[in-house]
């Protein structure tokens, strides 16, 4: 956790396909403030603007949720992307459904609360995990959302009162998923309904 796999105009030499962690994507600010515009898992891969043709990002790719991943160097991913259609137009669902979550992450950052913000980000990780508990400080949640780490604290207090998650030393266990869902804005259904239509390969998720 906390590893950085890319550094913002770094110049991309390996892909990665997490397999049971999560890493996120983070616009870093001059004064070292930070949001995280998507967060990527077991249903994508790391390093798409090498396929784009940019060959670099302006964000920083940051392990949110220690794991595994595979790696593969850059040239051999675009050499199997050019041989094969099929991955090309897989790639390409893909990266439709990662433009609907940062679009979403947009909209929910500037429209909705820190609690429903909160919700959101729980819901989307554990989508990409597989089981119901998360290793997360709420300062670097606060990182990943660009609030204030007393909001989180807050945010995360209520859920705690309710029974919806337990926490305790940077473990977060979410309890009641189906309460959770509810106490969500519409942002996590809209990102989760067009991931599901886009890509097919996915397993199936729990839901409420």
């Amino acid at each position: 956790m906390g590893e950085v796999l890319y550094e913002s105009g770094e110049v991309v030499t390996e892909i990665y396909f997490p397999t049971d962690s999560i890493v996120s994507m983070l616009y870093v600010m001059e004064d070292g403030a930070s949001t995280e515009i998507s967060m990527v898992g077991n249903e994508g891969f790391l390093g798409v603007s090498l396929f784009m043709g940019g060959g670099s990002t302006t964000s920083r790719s940051v392990v949110q949720s220690a794991g595994w991943a595979f790696s593969l160097p850059a040239q051999c991913f675009m050499d199997e992307c050019n041989r094969h259609s099929q991955m090309t137009m897989l790639i390409l669902l893909y990266l439709q459904s990662m433009i609907t979550q940062m679009a979403q992450t947009a909209v929910c950052n500037r429209h909705h609360s820190i609690d429903q913000q909160l919700c959101r980000w729980l819901l989307l990780s554990l989508d990409r995990l597989s089981d119901d508990k998360l290793v997360m400080t709420q300062e670097l949640i606060a990182n990943m959302l660009g609030v204030r780490r007393e909001g989180v604290t807050a945010a995360a207090g209520k859920l705690h009162k309710l029974g919806v998650i337990e926490y305790s030393r940077g473990h977060i266990t979410v309890l009641d998923r189906p309460q959770l869902e509810a106490l969500c804005c519409e942002c996590y259904s809209v990102v989760k309904k067009e991931t599901d239509r886009l890509l097919p390969y996915l397993p199936a998720r729990q839901t409420s």
